[in-house]
Parts: structure tokens; C-alpha cells; sequence
């Protein structure tokens, strides 16, 4: 039986159920005793680094980080890899949000992400609610960092005109070719010696499935899409159930 020593685990819809902005009072404690036990607990998620740095708080270097839906991952407190998207290519996304309706657009860089927002509402949720280190800029155009991932919001949810991947039913995510949480995986793990078949993965949105198709041992939570559930091989109610038997040998 090949040894489990990595987990790579979705956070909003699969750590995070219903809607939720914060961990329950047990999570850090079942990932510090995972850490005990040698299994690696790596936050794989659409959000920035920082905001996973909060959220992670309690639980210092103990936790890694996979962000921006595998545009860029840390290790320790370091960077191991970084994705940038063609400027020219970046600007056109941006200039086509802006002439939408009602949609707003995000451009994530390393440590923060910008914002020129239609409605100060859209800024808000980004700064008040979802908890981003957050510029408001006056010309999102000139933004001088590397775009990373941009980012398309419409409150209340997205008529989706094209494919892309989503993180939820407010949100489109656009990154550089080729690049998502898989192949950000699949970097990681050559860096850090792992194989995948003794990684498991847990999510429940379309910004999983390479993360899933990866893996020895995908998982995805019972609320999940039914085409993650598809490719899953184990499914479960919550992740924190989940890694209580992982710890307990069941």
C-alpha cells in the first residue's frame, strides 16, 4: 500500500462549506496533527497568498500553499514556482471586462491583487469580505506587476459567455495557458521528491479536476460538482471528517 504523504485540499465549497469566511475551531488542529504523522497539508486554492497566510494563521510554516488556482505555490515561506500571462494577452481580457455589463475584473499579482472598480461595492466585498490585500487603482490598464490570474466578478452570479474555469458561482478565472492547479501540482512534487500516487487531493469545482486526475487518491466532497465526483475515487461529507480518520489509521 503506497504511504500517503501529501494532501492538496480545495478551500471555498470544499474546506470551506456554505458560503463559510473562516476555519472551524478543529481544522488547524487536525492539520497540525497530520504534520505530526509526516503528511505534508498544502492549501490549494483561486485565492491570493496573503489571504491564505490569514486565514492559515495559527498555524505558521506548518501549512504550504498552492494559489491563484496554480499560478504561483510557496514551500516553507518560499516561492517554488510562478506563472505570467502574456501582457498583451492580460489586456485584452481586462479591456473585454470592462466592456461588459455589470461584471468586474481582478488582477492578481504575488502579494496583492488591483482593482478599478464600476462600483465601490465590488471593492468592499474584495477588501471587507473576502479579505484581500487589495489596491484600488485609478487606470487598471497601467498596472506595472505581471499579471498572474485575472479575474471576472458579477454579483449575484456569471452568465457564462465562453469556457472557462470557474471558483464558484460569482467568479471566472482566466490564466496563463496550461497552467491550473494540476500542473502547478505536478511542479511541486518534482521539486519536493513526491510522487503523486502518494498524494491525495480534495475538491468539489471545475478548478480541481486536473488537480483530482493527478493524484492516487482523489477526493471529492459529497456537495461537489458531479463531474468532479466522477473522477473522484473517494467522496466525503466534509474534509475535516476526512482527515480525522487519515489520523486515526481509519
Amino acid at each position: 500500500m503506497v504511504k500517503l504523504k501529501w494532501i492538496a485540499c480545495d478551500l471555498d465549497g470544499t474546506l470551506l462549506l456554505d458560503g463559510a469566511r473562516s476555519l472551524r475551531d478543529h481544522t488547524c488542529e487536525l492539520i497540525h496533527d497530520l504534520r505530526k504523522k509526516g503528511i505534508l497539508f498544502f492549501a490549494a486554492s483561486g485565492r491570493q497568498y496573503t489571504n491564505l497566510k490569514r486565514l492559515f494563521e495559527p498555524l505558521g510554516e506548518e501549512i504550504e500553499y498552492l494559489c491563484e488556482n496554480g499560478c504561483i505555490s510557496f514551500y516553507q515561506g518560499k516561492e517554488l514556482h510562478k506563472e505570467n500571462m502574456e501582457c498583451s494577452l492580460g489586456q485584452e481580457l481586462i479591456r473585454a471586462i470592462q466592456e461588459t455589463k455589470d461584471a468586474e475584473v481582478l488582477v492578481s499579482g504575488v502579494m496583492e491583487s488591483y482593482v478599478q472598480p464600476k462600483n465601490m461595492r465590488f471593492y468592499y466585498h474584495m477588501r471587507d469580505v473576502v479579505k484581500n490585500d487589495v489596491t484600488m487603482v485609478p487606470d487598471i490598464l497601467k498596472t506595472e506587476e505581471k499579471y498572474m490570474k485575472i479575474s471576472v466578478y458579477e454579483e449575484g452570479g456569471f452568465q457564462r459567455r465562453c469556457t472557462v474555469v470557474t471558483g464558484g458561482d460569482d467568479w471566472l478565472d482566466m490564466m496563463p495557458l496550461k497552467v491550473n492547479k494540476g500542473s502547478a501540482l505536478t511542479k511541486v512534487l518534482d521539486q519536493l521528491g513526491i510522487e503523486p500516487e502518494e498524494c491525495m487531493a480534495i475538491g468539489d469545482n471545475e478548478n480541481d479536476l486536473e488537480m483530482l486526475k493527478l493524484v492516487g487518491c482523489p477526493v471529492a466532497v459529497k456537495s461537489g460538482k458531479k463531474e468532479i465526483r466522477s473522477v473522484a475515487k473517494y467522496e466525503t461529507e466534509t474534509e475535516e471528517d476526512l482527515l480525522w480518520k487519515i489520523i486515526h489509521g481509519e
